[in-house]
């Protein structure tokens, strides 16, 4: 699908305020109300939208504790790619999961409500699990930029 400058700002404005009425998103992109919830279908149709969700903090939920957590495993081991992968499924502390090049296997980001917490993590997940043979992680001290949105990285081909 080509998305065309009025696609782009419908885009926009969602990503600022994904509960925003199709009356008022079809204000600010200056097309009909039936027209706009048109595009928006056929753009959630398309897969450009995906979805629609709550932005939670994780602070005030008392999630106290953010990591980079680098994985290396024995590759020697049965299946130890799926396995691992079906493992990290079941982790809620686990925000994200990376496969990736380099020195390790895998980058995990992991949530924990404290230091205790996340330790509990390690010691009795990720270091149990078949294959594991190296962890590496770095506490986070500051977020200074996080960002779900891709847009700008379209606008900006």
């Amino acid at each position: 699908m080509i998305l065309d400058a009025t696609d782009l700002r419908l885009l926009h404005f969602l990503q600022q305020d994904g509960r925003i009425s199709n009356q008022e998103l079809a204000e600010k992109v200056a097309l009909s109300p039936s027209a706009c919830l048109r595009r928006l279908r056929l753009l959630e149709t398309e897969g450009i939208i995906s979805g629609y969700r709550a932005v939670l903090n994780a602070e005030r939920l008392g999630i106290e504790l953010e990591a980079i957590v680098h994985l290396s495993l024995r590759q020697d081991v049965e299946d130890w790619h799926e396995t691992f992968i079906k493992k990290v499924q079941g982790w809620p502390e686990v925000a994200s999961a990376y496969v990736i090049t380099g020195a390790s296997n895998y980058v995990l980001r992991v949530q924990a409500r404290n230091l205790k917490h996340f330790s509990d993590f390690i010691v009795n997940h990720l270091n149990r699990t078949a294959g594991v043979m190296d962890i590496r992680s770095e506490i986070v001290l500051q977020k200074i930029k996080d960002r779900d949105e891709v847009l700008d990285l379209v606008i900006r081909k």
